[in-house]
């Protein structure tokens, strides 16, 4: 009873995403973090964010056309259907690769049980009336592959193959199936709608992606630049706009996740670097308190690792060496009598007993445009034991392929609503409550919608009534022995 219990409280305490499409079909998500409610382990961050950026890193070089690559290890997941009839799948969500995929029945290194508390199927096209093989001779292929593929022949499968930089890899072939999800019907209202998408099905599995990840999640939604993500792909259809937009609760560990045009808050733009495959912006400068950091003019210049990329699928946050050191330096020399401690070799600790937010500076990034983006030392700070860690880290002191790259993860990006624009090419946001609600404008119509958190639940043996009916009997046992 315990264990379902806790399953069903993560219904009332957990935060988790919408996504609203913008033209007559408002599509909707819930997502979950992966990590919420767990005590935070410096080891556990870094790992995951060595991970992250080998793989981000080695998108660059993949046979996919200069299309990017999906992730095995990002925070966030959705809960989706596909396939008639529709059989639930767990995703994760991340705006770091293009392709969706998932594992398929024919895997014999697929993960086949998951410590995140949720159920894993395995994709089977033979399950669903309306699935569909890709050949290699159709535009999608192509498309992937930047044209047609040699040795095709009529009636064979589109491959794919994914290598990253950690030596994970997943491949298989592409399908073509049913997506079922939510639309917008009114505000905070939704009904079941779908849509026919381009997916991987997953034959094998290496790495960290293959059954040995105790994390195991179904797949992947890509929400990349490229034409095969599922956002290109919903958009080339006409049922959304090119648009979507996040906002990463970094108290609750969920937030608000919609496709379309966000109207309401208004967010303040920057323009995307073109001809990048990540998201990519240019940082003019960086501000501690009230002052700036004197810094190289060339620091901030695009290049092969220069630019600032935008990843919600990173934890942490990572500036170059010539940025990191001045920064750091400033923080703590607001406090002169701290005893600072190395932990694990790399991160900058001390021991505070004082508000951080009144003993330490914000810290902003200034951007083209003059768009500016302010992180808290609540946000920048984060206790480990009995100190303070720094949240910023040390590209510079990263592998030679990661060296002095400037990558900002959910550290940066929680407690924002971040809007992509692809259709004028831009990158905004603002600070907002993500357990709130934005307004989702739909196109066809004019009207505007609210969209708001919705709350996805780990498996539970018991439905959803049951547990709250044990929530509520918790509450009222509570009560009766406070009262006596």
């Amino acid at each position: 009873m315990g264990l379902c219990l806790r399953n069903c409280l993560c219904i009332v305490l957990i935060a988790t995403a919408a996504v609203g499409g913008v033209s007559s079909n408002h599509g909707v998500f819930s997502v979950k973090y992966r990590y919420a409610g767990r005590e935070r382990s410096l080891s556990l961050l870094k790992e995951h964010d060595a991970r992250r950026q080998l793989r981000i890193l080695a998108g660059v070089d993949l046979p996919l056309g200069g299309t990017s690559r999906p992730d095995g290890v990002g925070l966030y997941y959705a809960k989706i259907g596909i396939g008639t009839p529709s059989k639930d799948y767990y995703v994760q969500v991340d705006t770091g690769s293009d392709i969706m995929w998932v594992n398929c029945i024919q895997c014999k290194e697929c993960p086949r049980r998951s410590s995140l508390g949720i159920e894993l199927t395995l994709y089977d096209i033979k399950d669903s009336s309306t699935g569909k093989f890709v050949t290699c001779d159709q535009e999608f292929c192509h498309g992937v592959y930047g044209g047609p593929l040699t040795d095709c022949t009529a009636n064979t499968s589109c491959p794919y193959l994914e290598i990253y930089g950690d030596g994970s890899s997943t491949t298989g072939y592409f399908v073509q199936d049913v997506v079922q999800y939510d639309k917008v019907s009114g505000d905070l209202q939704t009904t079941s709608t779908n849509g026919s998408l381009l997916f991987g099905c997953g034959a094998r599995q290496s790495g960290n992606l293959d059954s040995t990840n105790e994390e195991a999640l179904d797949g992947i939604i890509g929400f990349g630049k490229s034409n095969s993500s599922m956002i290109s792909q919903l958009a080339s259809s006409g049922g959304v706009r090119k648009m979507f937009a996040h906002c990463l609760d970094g108290v609750n560990g969920g937030g608000i996740f919609a496709i379309g045009h966000v109207v309401q808050p208004e967010v303040n733009k920057t323009p995307l670097v073109p001809n990048q495959p990540h998201y990519s912006i240019n940082m003019t400068a960086v501000q501690v308190g009230l002052d700036f950091l004197n810094l190289p003019t060339d620091v901030f210049g695009v290049g092969d690792n220069k630019g600032t990329i935008i990843d919600s699928g990173t934890t942490l946050a990572y500036l170059p060496e010539m940025v990191y050191e001045p920064l750091v330096s400033k923080i703590i020399s607001q406090q002169p009598d701290l005893k600072v401690h190395t932990v694990h070799d790399e991160y900058t600790c001390f021991q505070y007993s004082e508000s951080v937010d009144e003993g330490f500076p914000n810290v902003t990034f200034h951007f083209e445009n003059s768009v500016s983006l302010k992180v808290y030392p609540h946000e920048y700070l984060f206790p480990f034991e009995d100190l303070w860690c720094i949240g910023w880290q040390n590209s510079g002191m990263q592998s030679r392929d990661r060296k002095n790259m400037t990558l900002l993860g959910d550290l940066v990006l929680s407690n924002k609503l971040v809007l992509y624009d692809l259709e004028n090419q831009v990158i905004g946001w603002t600070e907002y409550n993500c357990s709130s609600s934005i307004k989702v404008r739909d196109e066809r119509t004019g009207t505007v919608h609210l969209v708001g958190s919705h709350y996805l639940s780990s498996d539970c043996s018991l439905n959803t009534q049951w547990c709250i009916i044990l929530l509520l009997f918790s509450l009222l046992l509570h009560l009766l022995i406070y009262q006596s």
